[in-house]
């Protein structure tokens, strides 16, 4: 059975997965007159990751979307994508240590007041050490950060969370994730950063992205932005269905087309025919639905990747304003969340009644391990209770709470992920033609969402040639394209370790 009301031609183009990837590559494609048609799972909602969920009138933002680009081009697209004003807000996160409160990025004079004498210059000490003898072995996420910080910060600062994040040791994370999500920034330069502030007008390519000041946002979150370009797709000739979860790809090696199959929201199942594939769907899902099956060796790989899930526990309480904060990353082991958001601080508009506020207290856990198993009701007296704990709020205040779970939120970098992703990649570009890999889970690459957009717009910029312009996997963290990659760097331009 076809898709109802589109009607596929031999360049039509279909999207898996509506999220930043599968949406901005539809845009372009749909913009330039392509026949283009998204296929998203999810029931409700478009934006993956990055959409806005609602209870009761509250926004939840599901993991926190800062707008803020080095790309311009980027930056330039959501503004034509959205269509209205962006809210610009004052970025501000702190790090909750031994029940104070530290600024982040670091400011030397905050973090000595609240460590104290004695701890400051412990941590000063660790730092001299590692400057005089740097480490030659760095492999793993502990050695990347201790040999900028040092030994002491990294335990206060970095360790804790991240294990919370991760559910495993440090020393078994591999480095080139740390060098990607934290690239450019050290001791030293946070401390400059405290002593000499960016100025305004400073070039938006020369912002290392973890010292942002300021942020763009949407008022009512970033699904907002990601269902105006859902309805900008349909308003071009495309379609977006959502409820429809791939299930099957094939392709005839004699007419190049492929052709998609997706069970719909009846369980019915539909099939459509198309030149090209965009997957944004997780690789390992990708790897299984593709028929006749590939190797067992590429399978086996697929089957070997691994995701961390996550859920949020969306607190509705009286707004005592503890802090106003976009989020608060918790180095406490005593507690099980790992970082709490303030939406209010995100925009006024995510809260229906300004006497209230909603905390998004975030878990982070493996799908079917004991946190993901609880019920709503359990997990709503554990973030209540963890909430009470911290000092954050008093337990009468809190009036309601709800619960939403985001399976394979990141794509775990662990010490064989990049041989795991490379096998892939050689086999899908040998028996694949016509199928394209964009986005965090497509490609399995931890980045944010217009680092996703670029391998999008990248794509589409290739289907439209007709043939590869752009090696989309040399995207990267910044949203910047690498024309040339070092002898010791990966595709995708980042420095990759041996196994750990």
């Amino acid at each position: 059975m076809a898709f109802d009301g589109f009607v596929a031609g031999d360049d039509a183009v279909v999207c898996i997965g509506a999220g930043p990837a599968g949406l901005t590559a539809a845009y372009m494609l749909a913009r330039a007159g392509r026949q283009v048609l998204v296929l998203e799972a999810d029931p409700r909602h478009v934006g993956g990751i990055s959409r806005t969920e609602t209870y009761k009138g509250f926004g939840i933002d599901i993991g926190g979307h800062r707008f803020f680009s080095k790309s311009d081009e980027v930056e330039a697209l959501w503004d034509e994508m959205l269509g209205e004003p962006f809210l610009v807000r004052p970025r501000k996160s702190r790090i909750y240590y031994r029940g104070k409160l530290f600024d982040y990025p670091l400011r030397a004079g905050d973090a000595l007041a609240k460590l104290g004498l004695v701890e400051a210059a412990r941590c000063v000490l660790s730092y001299m050490r590692v400057a005089a003898f740097p480490p030659r072995d760095v492999r793993s996420f502990e050695d990347w950060v201790t040999s900028r910080f040092g030994r002491r910060l990294f335990e206060i600062f970095f360790k804790t969370y991240t294990e919370k994040v991760w559910g495993m040791p440090c020393s078994e994370i591999s480095a080139d994730w740390a060098a990607q999500r934290i690239k450019g920034l050290s001791l030293f330069q946070a401390v400059w950063r405290a002593l000499m502030p960016q100025r305004s007008g400073t070039p938006r390519g020369q912002v290392i992205k973890t010292l942002v000041n300021e942020f763009r946002y949407p008022r009512r979150g970033p699904g907002m932005l990601w269902e105006a370009v859902a309805a900008r797709i349909a308003e071009a000739g495309g379609s977006v269905r959502l409820g429809h979860a791939v299930t099957g790809l094939s392709r005839d090696a004699a007419t190049g087309l492929w052709t998609v199959e997706a069970r719909g929201p009846d369980g019915a199942v539909q099939r459509v025919t198309c030149r090209d594939v965009i997957s944004s769907m997780p690789m390992r899902e990708l790897v299984r639905a593709i028929r006749p099956a590939l190797p067992d060796a590429v399978r086996e790989a697929a089957e070997a990747l691994r995701y961390r899930d996550f859920l949020v526990v969306a607190l509705i309480l009286q707004d005592r304003q503890r802090f106003d904060d976009n989020w608060i990353y918790i180095h406490d082991p005593s507690v099980k969340v790992g970082r709490i958001q303030n939406f209010k601080s995100w925009s006024p508009e995510m809260v229906p009644d300004p006497a209230l506020n909603c905390y998004g207290m975030e878990y982070f856990c493996f799908e079917g391990d004991g946190l993901w198993a609880s019920s709503d009701a359990e997990l709503v007296n554990r973030a209540t209770a963890e909430l009470v704990q911290l000092g954050l709020a008093s337990r009468e205040d809190i009036v309601d709470g709800a619960v939403i779970r985001q399976p394979k939120a990141y794509p775990v970098y662990d010490a064989d992920y990049q041989r795991h992703t490379d096998t892939i990649r050689v086999a899908l570009e040998d028996a694949c033609p016509g199928l394209h890999l964009v986005g965090r889970n497509g490609m399995h690459k931890y980045n944010n969402q217009d680092h996703a957009m670029m391998t999008a717009m990248l794509t589409a910029r290739n289907i439209l040639a007709g043939r590869t312009v752009y090696d989309v996997w040399r995207v990267n963290q910044d949203a910047e394209y690498h024309e040339e990659a070092s002898r010791d760097a990966d595709a995708g331009g980042r420095l990759v370790p041996a196994r750990i």
